[in-house]
């Protein structure tokens, strides 16, 4: 499956960070600094104000930027010098299987820094919040005020250091996010607290240093939760990084040796223990054994492999050991590819989050405004200053930007490592927003709805004997890939009969094929062709009629030249896949319409669709006609999901709302559509719809509770209905349930089937 999306090989040049996709370079970035939604949208805005730069989309969930650009037209430093410019700090991203130990421990000690932070914050912050709390159960007992002032201070500025920075960068830039509400509104309350305490004018009221730090506490807290949330929704990806073995066995010049996998090339043979996973992708050229692809293909049976068999790196051998040729190694792997196409899908933004987008462009300084408008209101309805501003703070620390900015991402990123794990691989979120309004289903027939293996069941000889029209067949035959034609050269095999020479061989799509077979001009296809052709079909299209009616397609077999005639017939049958029927009756169930759509003719096609219970059938369409066909059921206003596996429908897979690829078919196809399936298993086709209804439901659901926080909170908090440290819990707790809602997905299992373990949780 040639990779048609972003993959970052190694760390080095700029060609390292940069896929070339056609005429345009997609390089990705990590973002340090971003803390809500609005900080997003403000780091793509300065990305695409970068001249050459086509389009960037930032993730706030995994810190990341996908930016795509001209050929040549745009340096690494360009964008890095933009960011920080936007008031945040960016990198070049590497893969997580590429970060050194020197970076994996710099990671380490800053969860560690954290961790420690917040217990210093927690330990801090109790006796401060001990004394109302011992009120609710009758003691009286206070802290002096130097005490709380002490406490308080360490709290506001070392802890919360990291609310300043950001806060003093965001003003830098001239714009707002979450950690300046937090810095102002924390603030505000230490600094009421200490004109209180050192101007006696001010009268002797209540201190809010508990407040102050509290907040401060809390929002920490729940930063700190939402971290480790985060980390958990790329689990997928990781799982699958931790298929990739670190070393080969390699025979060169007859000698084995250890070697780094990245030193593998093309053409090398490598021993592959039992037990052992493989390193690369290759042909087994020695050995017989049984692979585990589970989590790669998400196929619970392990399968038998023999000389000359395809194996997939990251796989996990049996008992056998094998000697294997690689021939994909890499990021051209499929292994590196499904990582590459995953990790490419949750970058990718949600047509929703437009929406998101759009208010999180104003929500500071509205956030701000309300703050102000409510301080004002107060004191002009006479309440003291201090009141006032502790209505502000309210304000400023309830608003949750956070949980606007993580609704849509971390759904996306669980969803699609849980479609990753049962082998269904989407590349964008686009088209996982869109599987879940389809309603239409079409489907290719030869390949999808059957097995692609068809076998010849009958032979009708008229001008000749059975030998001589297998013979002229079966030659014809050998130039094509169709798989008709390789059930006729199969056929010829078994007989025993030898091939003639072939020349002019000429394919003629979606009709059949012309060549020169021992001299004699042949032409082999379907009933179209022979139409084509003038050639008179006589007392066998009665008989064509008859097979068709019990599915099997008839080949006719015909001599051209100045006096043309029809030689026979060779018929064959190709079985729908046993869990057809059963994929027809899920999708039926759930309201879709399944449609099948075939080049083969209309009788053949229309029997096949009634064993798997399929009433609407497009027949005896040329490939090229097919994406006419998906066009106009989208014109009907259909949402259509075409599913097809060889070239000829990579046109009609393209035209739909949904191509879906099934991995069993060609490069192409996969290329083309949007959803890969990683085995031909046609039920995962519906599991793939069904994770889509899942992950978009999850996002509607995060985001209606995102909204909710802001739109019931802020008013509350305004109106002087919630203490800052209510405000403050609420605010942390917020983008804490939304990840964690997010995180739910990772149940979701197809529906009635086997799952393998360990691929991410």
């Amino acid at each position: 499956m040639a990779a048609t999306f972003a993959t970052v090989p190694r760390a080095g040049s700029e060609e390292t960070v940069a896929a070339r996709v056609g005429e345009t370079r997609r390089l990705s970035l990590a973002i340090e600094g971003m803390t809500c939604a609005s900080c997003t949208a403000r780091v793509e805005k300065a990305l695409e104000r970068v001249p050459g730069v086509d389009r960037a989309t930032v993730n706030l969930a995994d810190e990341s930027a996908s930016v795509e650009t001209g050929p040549d037209t745009v340096t690494v430093e360009d964008l890095l010098h933009a960011v920080e410019k936007a008031g945040y700090r960016a990198s070049v991203r590497r893969p997580e299987a590429d970060i050194d130990k020197a970076e994996q421990a710099r990671r380490a000690a800053v969860s560690r820094r954290e961790t420690g932070l917040l217990i210093l914050a927690v330990v801090l912050t109790v006796p401060l919040v001990a004394p109302m709390v011992a009120s609710w159960f009758g003691f009286a007992w206070t802290l002096s005020a130097r005490w709380q002032l002490l406490l308080a201070t360490v709290v506001q500025f070392v802890v919360g250091a990291r609310f300043y920075r950001s806060a003093a960068a965001a003003l830098r830039a001239r714009t707002g996010n979450m950690d300046l509400l937090v810095a102002l509104g924390t603030s505000a309350a230490y600094g009421l607290s200490l004109a209180i305490l050192l101007l006696p004018g001010l009268g002797r009221g209540h201190l809010y240093f508990e407040a102050s730090a509290t907040v401060m506490t809390l929002v920490l807290l729940g930063k700190w939760l939402e971290a480790r949330a985060k980390r958990s929704t790329t689990e997928a990806v990781r799982a699958l990084m931790n298929l990739r073995p670190q070393t080969a066995r390699v025979v060169r010049d007859g000698e084995e040796s250890e070697i780094p996998v990245s030193e593998v090339a093309a053409g090398d043979i490598v021993v592959v223990r039992p037990g052992e996973r493989l390193p690369v992708d290759g042909e087994v050229v020695e050995g017989t054994t049984q692979v585990d692809q589970s989590l790669i293909t998400g196929e619970s049976m392990p399968a038998w492999k023999q000389t000359g068999d395809a194996v997939t790196g990251g796989a996990t051998n049996g008992e056998g050991l094998i000697r294997v040729r690689a021939t994909a190694v890499g990021d051209a792997s499929m292994l590196s590819r499904m990582i590459a196409m995953v990790q490419a899908a949750q970058a990718t933004k949600a047509p929703v989050q437009k929406l998101v987008d759009r208010v999180a462009a104003v929500f500071v300084p509205v956030v701000l405004a309300v703050a102000l408008l409510s301080f004002a209101a107060w004191l002009l309805a006479g309440v003291s200053f201090a009141t006032a501003t502790v209505t502000a703070v309210a304000v400023l620390v309830v608003a949750c930007p956070c949980a606007l900015g993580l609704a849509t991402p971390t759904a996306i990123m669980v969803g699609t490592g849980a479609a990753a794990r049962a082998g269904i691989l989407i590349k964008d979120a686009e088209a996982l927003e869109l599987a879940h309004r389809v309603d239409v289903v079409v489907f290719d027939k030869t390949g999808t709805l059957t097995t692609g293996r068809p076998t010849v069941t009958d032979i009708v000889a008229a001008a000749c004997d059975e030998d001589e029209l297998v013979r002229l067949a079966a030659s014809a035959q050998s130039g094509s890939e169709h798989p008709l034609a390789k059930a006729v050269v199969d056929y010829g095999g078994t007989r025993g009969i030898d091939p003639l020479p072939v020349t002019g061989f000429q394919a003629l799509v979606g009709r059949g094929i012309s060549c020169a077979v021992g001299g004699r001009e042949i032409r082999m296809g379907s009933r179209r062709l022979m139409d084509e052709q003038g050639i008179p079909m006589g007392s066998l299209e009665d008989q064509a009629e008859r097979f068709e009616s019990r599915g099997l397609t008839p080949m006719w077999v015909a001599e051209g030249g100045v006096s043309p005639r029809v030689l026979g017939l060779i018929v064959a049958g190709d079985e729908p896949k046993p869990e057809a029927a059963g994929v027809v009756a899920r999708l039926r169930k759930r309201g879709i319409d399944p449609v099948m759509l075939s080049g083969d003719n209309r009788r053949a096609a229309s029997a096949i669709a009634a064993r798997v219970g399929i009433d609407h059938v497009i027949a005896e369409v040329l490939p090229e006609r097919k994406a006419d066909e998906v066009r106009r059921l989208r014109e009907q206003g259909h949402t259509v999901a075409m599913v097809g596996d060889g070239i000829n429908d990579a046109l009609a897979l393209a035209t739909a709302d949904v191509g879906i690829a099934m991995g069993s078919g060609t490069d192409v196809a996969m290329d083309t559509a949007a959803v890969t399936l990683m085995r031909g298993d046609i039920a995962l086709v519906a599991d793939a719809l069904d994770v889509s209804r899942a992950t978009y439901g999850k996002v509607r659901q995060n985001l209606f509770w995102a909204f909710f926080y802001n739109v019931v909170g802020i008013p509350l908090a305004a109106v002087g209905m919630l203490n800052p440290i209510v405000a403050g819990a609420a605010m942390a707790m917020s983008s804490v349930s939304v990840v964690s809602s997010s995180l739910l997905l990772k149940r979701w299992r197809p529906e009635g089937r086997w799952q393998p373990q360990g691929a991410g949780g």
